[in-house]
C-alpha cells in the first residue's frame, strides 16, 4: 500500500500547494484568526487543510486524520498526519519560505512522508525502508563527523516563552561550537533540508506531530537519525527534537545537554 499512498501523497501536496500559491497576490485581505498566543491560521490554511483531505478521502475514504487545523478525526491503524502550511508567518507576511507537510502512519508508525516546497516545486519523499528523494534524486545526509564547521537549524519557542531562557542558552552553546546557526520558520522544511545535506543539524523545541512526522522518515531513510533531548525516540510526544547523522546529532545533544531543563524534557 505504501507506493499507492506514496502517489496519493504527492498528489494531495501539490493540491494544497496551488491553493497557497493561488494566494500569494492577496495576503493582505486573508482572514487571520490568532488561535492562541503568537498562533495563526488564515483562511488558506484551512482551504488547503480541506483540500488534501478531499484528495487523501477519495482513495483511502477509511484512514484517520490528525491535521493541524481541524484536529483529530477517524480511528485506526492508519492516520493521516497534515500540515497544509507549515510556515503560516512566513506565508503571511510574504516571505518566500514555507511548506506542505503529509505523513501516512500505520500503527504508530510513519510509513510515507511528504513535504511539498511549492515555490522552488520541490518535493521530498519517502517510504520506509525505500529511501529518501528530492525530485526523485535520491538524498543523503551531510557526511560531517562533528559540529565544528555545521549549519544548524533551529526554531525559537514562540508560544511557549517559558522555554526561551534554556533555549536562548542551548542556542548559544550550539553557535559557540558549530558555523553558524539558521532559523527558517518551516520545522518540516528545515528536516528536509537536513535529509538532502543542506542543513547538517536541525533542533527546536515544542513542535507539534504535524510539524516533523513527515520530515522524520525523511531523515531516517536519507541515514539520519531523530531523537528527543535526552537522546530517546519520544520527540514526537515531547515535541522537542534533534535531527542530524548520527555523529552531529551526539555532539549536538552534548553541547545542549547543559540547558535543556526538566521543563523542556516533558
Amino acid at each position: 500500500m505504501s507506493k499507492g499512498a506514496l502517489l496519493i501523497a504527492i498528489k494531495a501536496a501539490r493540491a494544497g500547494g496551488q491553493i497557497l500559491l493561488r494566494n500569494l497576490n492577496r495576503l493582505e485581505s486573508i482572514p487571520v484568526v490568532e488561535k492562541e498566543r503568537n498562533d495563526f491560521a488564515s483562511e488558506v490554511d484551512r482551504n488547503a487543510e480541506k483540500e488534501i483531505v478531499r484528495e487523501i478521502k477519495r482513495a483511502f475514504p477509511k484512514h484517520a486524520f490528525l491535521a493541524e487545523e481541524s484536529g483529530a478525526a477517524g480511528q485506526g491503524r492508519h492516520v493521516w498526519v497534515v500540515d497544509p502550511l507549515d510556515g503560516t508567518s512566513n506565508y503571511l507576511h510574504g516571505v518566500p519560505h514555507f511548506s506542505v507537510s503529509i505523513a501516512l502512519v500505520d500503527a504508530g508508525e510513519v510509513v510515507v512522508g511528504v513535504v511539498f516546497d511549492p515555490l522552488r516545486s520541490e518535493l521530498f519523499t519517502a517510504i520506509k525502508g525505500g529511501g529518501a528523494f528530492l525530485n526523485d534524486k535520491r538524498m543523503r545526509v551531510s557526511q560531517r563527523k562533528s559540529l565544528e564547521g555545521s549549519l544548524v537549524a533551529t526554531g525559537f519557542p514562540f508560544r511557549q516563552h517559558q522555554h526561551l531562557d534554556a533555549h536562548w542558552a542551548m542556542t548559544r552553546s550550539v553557535l559557540l561550537a558549530a558555523h553558524d546557526v539558521r532559523r527558517s520558520g518551516s520545522a518540516a522544511l528545515d528536516l528536509a533540508y537536513v535529509a538532502c545535506g543542506r542543513f547538517d543539524a536541525y533542533f527546536e523545541a515544542g513542535v507539534k506531530p504535524w510539524d516533523v512526522a513527515a520530515g522524520s522518515l525523511l531523515l531516517r531513510e536519507a541515514g539520519g537519525r531523530c531523537t528527543d533531548f535526552s537522546g530517546g525516540e519520544k520527540f514526537i510526544t515531547t515535541g522537542n527534537i534533534v535531527a542530524a547523522n548520527i555523529k552531529v546529532g551526539d555532539a549536538l545533544l552534548t553541547a545542549i545537554a547543559p540547558h535543556r531543563g526538566e521543563a523542556l524534557l516533558a
